[in-house]
């Protein structure tokens, strides 16, 4: 009856992580994968556990754990595995931020990602025998937020979602399908509560800040 499901017992690491970011069914506890878990674990701690440090130095080690970038020219950098995730530039990630990489996760350039945010690209089957805890598979799909978007605390963005360009994401919002381009979406689920009018200057310069600016009361 299920036909894809795997074996623990006799899974081929690389068919395992195939199926994983394709969205398949994989198994997510294999020695490998818990290996490579406890290392980005063991790197992330060491990295926030640094101390006062000068800001070279931070990203000094943040470069060295990832081992790429070899420069920054604005282009999205892909993360190497088993961290599934392409980050445009000047990106900004606030701090106690989740994100379950079983897919890719793609964030595009000038995105700001408020605190507690979390990104889940990893599901399990519906069915509790299928499931069958951490001895089941379970499976992915990816996510992508586009750029210029703003993205409040606490904002929890589902498996399979899109989000737009320039899109507002209020704070606490859970975003369950995908959101259009240009709209401000609040609540959960994540809905357009208005849409946005981006300037844009004929002449391709940065436009003028007005007098007076209204923040919204939902971020």
């Amino acid at each position: 009856m299920h036909k894809q499901i795997l074996d623990i017992r006799t899974v081929d690491r690389d068919e395992n992580r195939r199926r994983m970011r394709n969205g398949e069914l994989y198994w997510a506890f294999t020695p490998d994968l818990i290996a490579d878990r406890k290392r980005c674990k063991a790197a992330c701690d060491r990295l926030n556990n640094a101390g006062d440090v000068s800001r070279r130095t931070l990203v000094g080690m943040w470069k060295e754990k990832l081992k790429v970038w070899t420069s920054i020219n604005g282009d999205q950098v892909p993360l190497p595995p088993p961290r599934l995730a392409r980050l445009g530039d000047n990106v900004y990630i606030n701090s106690n931020s989740t994100w379950i990489d079983t897919c890719l996760i793609t964030v595009g350039s000038r995105t700001l990602i408020g605190p507690n945010c979390s990104f889940y690209s990893g599901t399990h089957p519906l069915d509790p025998t299928l499931r069958n805890g951490t001895r089941g598979p379970e499976s992915g799909k990816p996510i992508t937020i586009g750029e210029d978007c703003w993205l409040g605390g606490n904002v929890i963005v589902l498996p399979g979602v899109t989000i737009g360009k320039g899109v507002t994401v209020g704070a606490g919002s859970v975003v369950t399908k995908d959101v259009p381009d240009y709209v401000c979406v609040v609540g959960n689920p994540a809905r357009v509560v208005k849409k946005i009018v981006p300037s844009q200057p004929t002449d391709g310069s940065t436009p003028a800040l007005s007098t007076t600016i209204n923040y919204s009361s939902t971020m």
